[in-house]
């Protein structure tokens, strides 16, 4: 399976911005034109974007719409998108905008069965986000931790359709220390859905670190990508054989 690079653009009140640790007082600002990013990162080579609505994602419902819809006017990549899509309507209504996937997260936890639902009405569309915080999943744009297993909400969606899982270690996410890779791979290895690494990528090295690992099909990248700290082509060229 082709191992995949996704740049981040997390939306805040129309602009594109880089949380640390998922606190929306903590976050760097990187433009108020996110299509004009996602045409930058298309342009270097990126064959997919992984969007977010934070504020979605604390809200329950899509605050983000406009600069979503710019994004998709300005790309031709596939887009996954996720942040505050907690029922079937919302899930219909990006699928028929031109969302390629939509990311379940909170509502994966709270309502599994509308990731069951949506999985058979739109096959290979749906993608689980499994945020968490020690080992446990992170709901409400991370404001709330369950006592769910990320392991064992995995498990629940095994044979369900589930086109790929983002699984985010929230410690880690934006301080550029490094991913998570031991529980990720873990995770990876507890299922056979796809397993897409995020949080934590700081340079080069740790974007290899990921892919050496074999089993895990991807990783976000975030801050590193914004700040300059790993360079589009080199980053490409690195996991290009797999």
């Amino acid at each position: 399976m082709r191992f995949t690079l996704y740049p981040a653009i997390d939306l805040k009140d129309g602009q594109c911005v880089r949380l640390r640790r998922g606190e929306m007082e903590d976050a760097t600002i990187y433009g108020n034109d996110p299509a004009a990013r996602a045409r930058q990162w298309q342009d270097a080579g990126f064959a997919w974007l992984h969007v977010v609505d934070l504020n979605g994602a604390f809200a329950g419902r899509s605050e983000n719409a406009e600069a979503i819809i710019a994004i998709l006017g300005a790309v031709s990549v596939p887009v996954q998108l996720g942040g505050g899509i907690r029922d079937m309507a919302a899930v219909e209504r990006w699928i028929e905008a031109g969302i390629s996937r939509v990311i379940l997260g909170s509502a994966a936890v709270k309502t599994p069965q509308l990731v069951k639902d949506a999985c058979r009405a739109f096959p290979g569309r749906i993608a689980v986000g499994i945020d968490a915080r020690d080992g446990f999943v992170a709901t409400e744009g991370w404001a709330e931790t369950s006592s769910v297993a990320a392991v064992e909400l995995a498990a629940r969606f095994e044979d369900e359709g589930v086109a790929a899982i983002i699984y985010t270690d929230i410690g880690r996410d934006g301080m550029l220390t490094g991913p998570n890779v031991e529980q990720t791979l873990a995770l990876a290895r507890a299922t056979t859905i796809p397993v897409i690494a995020s949080g934590g990528v700081g340079d080069l090295s740790h974007i290899i670190d990921v892919y050496d690992a074999g089993t895990i099909t991807g990783v976000i990248l975030g801050r590193a990508l914004y700040d300059g700290r790993v360079d589009p082509a080199a980053a490409l060229q690195a996991v290009s054989l797999r």
